[in-house]
């Protein structure tokens, strides 16, 4: 498509990730990207190309996913919406649809993202919430959690916490240091709640530490833990991943001019 034909668009895009084989497209399994684009195709009779602010993997769902992407400007963007929702509901379901600066970039621009991880702590399992939360049948204290959710705060790096990226065979190793700006659990009746916000996240870096912080709370690791293995780095001395079903991508943040 000529520049001069072209807009982008931002939307923001919830969806239940149970269905899919995680953001990415692949041509050879289903994929929200894949999902999107394709009704895009359908809708605009153009070809498009998606750019999201986090590249959530299977199972991982979203509340607030950001994408931006080039489309036609005849589209009517008041109506897209209703379009694509149609074409990919009830799993997927764009919130919203607006034109904005050609410099807008989902991933590049975004300030902070924002998850939220759900732990249901009962003895019995609720069929649900069997998609969207991590059953716990063991009582969390989130007393020791919380503690320790205070070493994660501020520029850390998360070797500990990160998978390593596939093919990364250079000799200088890729940074795994990140800003976290918020880091909090709460319990609400039998929810338990692990609230997260950060410039940038590395892979399974969430579902790595929740899986710490479980431990913790389980009384199976001391809170000091989490500084410890921070500062040695050793990925094979943190817990087990959490299932990634409990994970949710809830909001982005992107600076004030690009709201």
């Amino acid at each position: 498509m000529s520049s001069a034909r072209v807009r982008t668009a931002r939307l923001t895009i919830a969806y239940d990730g149970s269905p899919f084989h995680g953001f990415a497209p692949n041509p050879d399994v289903p994929t929200v990207a894949g999902a999107l684009t394709e009704a895009l195709g359908k809708i605009t009779q153009a070809e498009v190309e998606l750019v999201a602010a986090g590249r959530t993997d299977a199972g991982v769902h979203a509340r607030g996913q950001v994408v931006s992407v080039q489309l036609p400007s005849r589209v009517k963007l008041d109506s897209l919406p209703k379009k694509l929702n149609s074409l990919c509901g009830p799993h997927i379901a764009v919130r919203d649809a607006q034109w904005v600066d050609a410099s807008f970039h989902a991933r590049y621009t975004a300030i902070w993202r924002h998850y939220r991880y759900t732990i249901l702590n009962s003895p019995t399992p609720d069929p649900f919430m069997a998609a969207s939360a991590w059953h716990v049948r063991n009582l969390l204290d989130v007393r020791p959690m919380q503690l320790a959710s205070d070493a994660v705060m501020g520029s850390r790096d998360f070797s500990a916490f990160c998978r390593k990226p596939e093919g990364d065979t250079s000799d200088k190793p890729v940074s795994m240091k990140r800003f976290v700006m918020q880091s909090s659990w709460r319990r609400d009746g039998d929810l338990v709640m692990f609230e997260i916000r950060a410039n940038a996240f590395c892979h399974q870096m969430v579902r790595s530490l929740v899986g710490t912080f479980v431990d913790i709370g389980l009384g199976k690791r001391p809170p000091s833990d989490m500084m410890s293995l921070i500062r040695s780095g050793r990925r094979q001395d943190a817990s087990p991943l959490a299932p990634p079903h409990g994970l949710c991508l809830w909001e982005v943040g992107y600076p004030s001019a690009s709201e």
